[in-house]
């Protein structure tokens, strides 16, 4: 009889959910900022939608017959690759075309790292950092263009979320993975069709699927294929919903890092010379820094390292190369390691013991690992027809795209007008 009592007890519990963890609500929707409207100047200004699919690396139209965005490709601008600033990652890098800026001068160093001012790390998968805008430097185009009263807006990207300066997109929707694309390009439509006062300019788009599947499979999979094809069919509808509007858009295509097969059956394991209590230790498996507790202690951890080091290059934050704008004199918000350990590709760290790592990875040096390189591709009426450029920097991303819309650029960039020069039919001054 007290079985019986306490089994009809836990029934009772568990249909009334008492003690169960509630399951986290997801945001779907969309965030409006009210009052702002287009100036009656910029009401006449073009319209530019950025589109950015995750990981689509440089060949990866060719290698897996995109037809549809080899149709839009040649129908404006292509460019051989577009080179990723260092490191090769998706944060740092959606946020270097947007603010024009190399992540070391942006202070978003890494998708994860450490600020020694702060006391604290930020994360990508931390929601309230992402979203807390003290951690973003520079003038995101949103914000550029909300204050010279262009309205814009975001279907997702790195940072949109964040009221940088203050400002949000007067359209935005907080990152998640629940609506469907369908919905999605709606919403842009939506967007485009409303009066001209209240109209965004700018609308950002992210895809994050092919990215996954090259995480997961490796670039060479089935799986890589079928989202490259999915994000292919997307573009397509989307292209295609947009000119319903009536209005003459233009479409920017690109992607953030490539990705690339790693040796993950032979990873690196944490070097024996660090010592934790001397060190912060931060990073994942394409690169690792090391924060320093106790500033003695830099010097002979290097020396130690550098002497154990097999498959990958220890720098002093004061010694990293040049070309990878990642050491001591551009790292303007002190938010680099003061020890740098960069594995060789096609070599990982393997930082947690993990018994099993990804097959697919970026983060590597852009200029030694062609994978790395990222895709770009433009077309509409700002654009020169059928046009194929060489490989350029990713932070001219930001100058091109504040030519198109007339927008005045505020601050120093890394970005130059090179790409914009080579592309568009007419460059705004």
């Amino acid at each position: 009889m007290k079985k019986q009592s306490l089994l009809l007890i836990l029934v009772l519990f568990c249909l009334t959910g008492i003690g169960q963890v509630p399951l986290p609500v997801i945001d779907t929707v969309q965030k409006v900022i009210p009052g702002r409207k287009n100036s009656t100047q910029q009401q006449n200004k073009p319209y530019v939608i950025l589109i950015s699919a995750d990981g689509y690396r440089w060949d990866y139209t060719d290698k897996y017959n995109a037809e549809s965005l080899k149709k839009l490709r040649a129908q404006g601008v292509a460019a051989e690759s577009m080179v990723p600033s260092y490191p090769s990652v998706t944060f740092p890098n959606h946020y270097a075309m947007v603010s024009g800026l190399y992540p070391s001068h942006s202070g978003l160093v890494n998708n994860t790292f450490y600020d020694k001012a702060r006391n604290d790390s930020y994360s990508m998968g931390a929601k309230k950092k992402v979203a807390d805008g003290s951690w973003y430097g520079g003038t995101p185009l949103w914000v550029l263009a909300e204050q010279q009263k262009m309205l814009a807006a975001s279907f997702y990207w790195v940072a949109s979320e964040a009221a940088i300066k203050d400002t949000r997109p007067t359209y935005y929707y907080v990152y998640n993975e629940k609506i469907n694309i369908h919905n999605r390009i709606q919403a842009v439509v939506d967007w485009l069709k409303l009066p001209a006062a209240e109209r965004p300019h700018l609308i950002t788009f992210y895809f994050p699927q092919v990215d996954h599947a090259g995480h997961l499979n490796g670039p060479d999979a089935e799986q890589t294929a079928h989202e490259v094809h999915f994000v292919d069919s997307a573009v397509n509808e989307l292209n295609k919903a947009v000119k319903t509007t009536g209005l003459d858009v233009n479409f920017i295509f690109v992607s953030d890092h490539g990705m690339t097969r790693v040796d993950n059956q032979n990873t690196i394991s944490v070097p024996a010379a660090i010592d934790t209590a001397k060190f912060k230790v931060s990073g994942d498996g394409i690169l690792v820094e090391l924060y320093a507790k106790d500033k003695t202690a830099i010097q002979s951890t290097y020396e130690e390292l550098t002497k154990e080091a097999k498959d990958y290059k220890v720098y002093l934050k004061t010694n990293v190369p040049a070309k990878l704008h990642y050491g001591a004199a551009d790292d303007w918000h002190n938010r680099i390691g003061d020890i740098l350990l960069i594995p060789e590709w096609p070599k990982v760290f393997n930082l947690n013991n993990r018994k099993t790592t990804n097959p697919g990875w970026h983060g590597y040096d852009p200029t030694v690992v062609k994978d790395m390189h990222a895709t770009f591709y433009a077309w509409g009426p700002a654009f020169k027809k059928g046009l194929n450029i060489s490989s350029f920097p990713n932070v001219d991303v930001y100058n091109l795209v504040s030519n198109i819309l007339g927008l005045k650029i505020t601050e120093k960039v890394d970005g130059t007008n090179q790409l914009a020069n080579k592309v568009l039919i007419k460059t705004k001054k």
